[in-house]
Order: C-alpha cells, then sequence, then structure tokens
C-alpha cells in the first residue's frame, strides 16, 4: 500500500511540475509582449495611436478662487491637425422656383480664391488664401441642369444655384404571357 501511496505522490510531483514548467514558458510569453508593449509605448509619436482626449476640470478651492486643472493623454499643440477647413453648407431646394441652392460659409477668402467644380451629382468647393482653406465636397441628391450653375459670393457667403431637372420616369414595356 505503501508503494502505491508513494507512486500517486510521485506521479503527482510530476505533473504538478510540468504544470509549473508550462505555466512558467506561458508567463514568459506574456511578459515578453508586455514588455513590446511597453517599449512601443514609449517610443512611438503619439499621432500615431489613439484615442486621443484633452479636458480640463475646474473646482472650487477653500480660499474659494477656482482651480483649473488640465487631464488628458495629449496636449492641445500635439494633436492632429489639419490646415484645411470644412466650410458649413445648407443644401436648399425651392420646388415652387426649381431651383436648388448651395449656401456655404468661406470667410476670409476673395471670389477670385474660390474653385467650383460639379462633377456628376457632386459639387466640388475649394478656396484658399493667405492661411484660410476651405476644401467640401457636397452630394447633390436632385437632377439639376449642370449648365444653369451660378454663383455668387459676398461678406464670407458662397451661394451656388442650379434650375432642377425634371426626374426621369422609367420607362418600361408591357409583356405579354404565351
Amino acid at each position: 500500500m505503501s508503494c502505491t501511496l508513494q507512486t500517486i505522490s510521485e506521479n503527482y510531483m510530476f505533473i504538478t511540475d510540468e504544470f509549473d514548467n508550462l505555466w512558467r514558458r506561458m508567463s514568459r510569453q506574456f511578459i515578453d509582449i508586455e514588455d513590446i508593449f511597453e517599449d512601443l509605448k514609449e517610443s512611438s509619436n503619439l499621432q500615431t495611436f489613439g484615442p486621443y482626449y484633452y479636458g480640463y476640470t475646474m473646482t472650487m478651492g477653500s480660499d474659494g478662487k477656482p482651480i483649473v486643472k488640465e487631464f488628458g493623454n495629449v496636449k492641445p499643440n500635439l494633436l492632429p491637425s489639419s490646415d484645411i477647413r470644412e466650410p458649413f453648407v445648407d443644401v436648399l431646394v425651392d420646388d415652387k422656383e426649381k431651383v436648388l441652392k448651395l449656401v456655404a460659409e468661406m470667410p476670409g477668402v476673395e471670389k477670385k480664391d474660390i474653385k467650383i467644380v460639379v462633377e456628376g451629382r457632386t459639387v466640388n468647393l475649394d478656396a484658399e488664401h493667405d492661411q484660410k482653406k476651405y476644401h467640401a465636397k457636397v452630394p447633390i441628391r436632385h437632377k439639376v441642369d449642370e449648365d444653369s450653375v451660378k454663383a455668387i459670393y459676398a461678406n464670407g457667403i458662397l451661394e451656388v444655384s442650379f434650375r432642377l431637372k425634371e426626374e426621369d420616369k422609367p420607362k418600361g414595356r408591357t409583356v405579354e404571357v404565351e
């Protein structure tokens, strides 16, 4: 009987040692991965990874003065930015006058700086003057007469208008069953 208990004990120790070895090998892999991520985090440029967040908290101190603290994983000057702005654009349809108008806010440019390209059912608006750059791709959901386009720019507001065309009526035919 003692021989059997000793065999069981030896087998248990063998199995325990094998699990310990297996666990150590697996743990080493996780430690290596953690080291890789730490190295990557330390050496990486913040602009390639996200999400980004930044803000302020404000509390009142015991003396009644506000205390402002910054929080987040980036500072405002490290956030990715673009020189090109997308202007606010409204699409207005006047069914009575049969006119479609695009109204875009583009302050700080002159009319000679504005480029308008109509491609199918998309209008590309571009403008650049000194530090001001604008770009917008505006989809048009109505059928318009591209030859009727007119543009007016005054006081930072661009207005592009088109005459509406009648939608093509689907052509069909009746098929007789034989």
